[in-house]
């Protein structure tokens, strides 16, 4: 359907590879059109034969070249410069986007392989390596180019959104039936916390199609003003995001805690961190160095939307600048149908118009405390993930690892006080879901306070 100067996908031309592999649909959300693809054509044999032997668990249980600390040397002597086999698919959009997932992961792999190294060994990271060598530069920026990505691992077309297989193609997208493609720990076991940290983002990300619906129906009911339609589209963005966080709770038993730094640092980026003081230089591309964010959940564009739809108001500070910069790291479809959204709410009003309803009010700010509760959750991840078993300062995409979150989540905790406290009707259901929030603000402004002053951060 085509609303403005957006068009969201409902049949989402699966077998169509002159079109990008992500766009928005209400059926597929922001996963990618089709399922990604796994087997690339025979020109890459030695790309394949490299990455399936990269993880430091392969396949059949063997110690890759990871556990070996020999992936730099095998690149460097057994991977030839395939740049002109990516010219020759050129027009496979699909495919050039698999092809960046996989050049990805040995980018990150062969960057961060000495880190990983030493931090097993008890170690800090240390510097990685500042060089990527031409046989993965050059082809990597040529599909990162065409495919619509940075030339480093992102979120969607990389290492998540595109690193899953179905093991049985007839039972679709539940959680036991999906496996990822590419690992660099022990992730090609589908029980392994790699696997499930990957596959339960994999799973969320599964329930935004009704999201996407919700969102879009709500925008065309409020054009029309149609009341009635407007709050049901509303109540579709509620359930859509009850369900995301319903899903979002299984990474406590599907990826422990303390499994997690042992397959982090192959997601670091080079953006603000140590690894990485003064960039890589990517031979055959540039004779300056790059510098790129590295993976992070803040790529997904399931809380930006509800950000730009309910219109929240984030503080004007350098860590609001780091959220906006996470931006340019999206599937350009998936980022233009965001300025979409933005643009398209505050020009018709929606948040006004919302309030205006008891009703919509309501389910306005039920949707503000499903955006709370995720990033709640998120935050509580950090803490047990991340907080309690590195002193490492920085986030995987570089943002400061104590303050980024919660410069986001006050943010809504305030603004859903701001629409409680407005109100001159009563909005029903409501009253519990704020209780709770503003004890959790006061338990997350302590928890701030406590990592901050241990860490010395700002």
């Amino acid at each position: 359907m085509t609303v403005g100067t957006f068009t969201v996908l409902h049949a989402t031309d699966a077998e169509n590879t002159h079109l990008p592999a992500f766009m928005v649909s209400t059926t597929r959300g922001f996963l990618p059109r089709s399922e990604p693809i796994v087997t690339l054509p025979k020109e890459f044999d030695p790309l394949e034969s490299i990455l399936a032997r990269m993880p430091i668990k392969t396949l059949d249980g063997t110690p890759g070249l990871l556990a070996q600390s020999k992936l730099g040397e095998t690149v460097l002597t057994d991977l030839p410069d395939l740049a002109w086999a990516i010219e020759k698919y050129a027009d496979d959009l699909p495919l050039q986007t698999a092809l960046y997932r996989d050049y990805s992961f040995l980018a990150s792999a062969y960057l961060l392989e000495p880190c990983h190294e030493r931090f097993m060994n008890g170690e800090a990271y240390g510097l990685g390596r500042q060089t990527l060598p031409k046989n993965i530069a050059v082809p990597i920026s040529r599909c990162a180019a065409i495919a619509g990505f940075k030339p480093f691992m992102e979120y969607a077309g990389s290492y998540a959104l595109f690193n899953y297989r179905l093991a049985d193609p007839t039972k679709g997208l539940e959680y036991s039936n999906l496996r990822l493609i590419r690992a660099f720990e022990h992730g090609l076991d589908p029980s392994s916390s790699e696997a499930g940290f990957v596959l339960v983002h994999v799973d969320m990300v599964q329930n935004s199609g009704p999201l996407v619906a919700g969102v879009m129906s709500a925008l065309s009911a409020c054009a029309a003003n149609d009341r009635s339609t407007f709050t049901d589209g509303l109540e579709t963005v509620v359930q859509a995001m009850a369900k995301v966080n319903q899903v979002m709770d299984n990474m406590w038993g599907k990826s422990k805690p303390n499994d997690y730094t042992s397959f982090r640092t192959f997601i670091f980026g080079i953006t603000s961190q140590s690894m990485f003081p003064n960039g890589v230089v990517y031979e055959g591309v540039s004779d300056e160095p790059l510098s790129f964010r590295g993976e992070s959940g803040a790529n997904d564009s399931m809380i930006p939307l509800c950000d730009n739809f309910l219109q929240i108001s984030m503080p004007s500070t350098p860590l609001t600048a780091i959220l906006k910069d996470f931006r340019a790291y999206r599937p350009g479809n998936h980022r233009e149908f965001l300025e979409y959204v933005y643009t398209r709410s505050r020009t018709l009003g929606v948040k006004e118009y919302a309030l205006a309803d008891s009703a919509s009010a309501s389910a306005y700010l039920r949707i503000l405390n499903q955006v709370r509760d995720f990033r709640w959750r998120h935050w509580c991840f950090t803490r047990e993930y991340i907080l309690k078993k590195t002193a490492h300062p920085t986030a995987t995409g570089g943002s400061p690892i104590v303050t980024w979150l919660p410069n986001q989540l006050v943010a809504v905790m305030d603004e859903m006080v701001s629409v409680w406290e407005g109100a001159d009707r009563d909005l029903d259901g409501c009253e519990d879901l704020m209780e709770r929030a503003i004890v959790q603000r006061e338990t997350l402004m302590k928890e701030v306070e406590k990592y901050s002053k241990e860490r010395g951060a700002q």
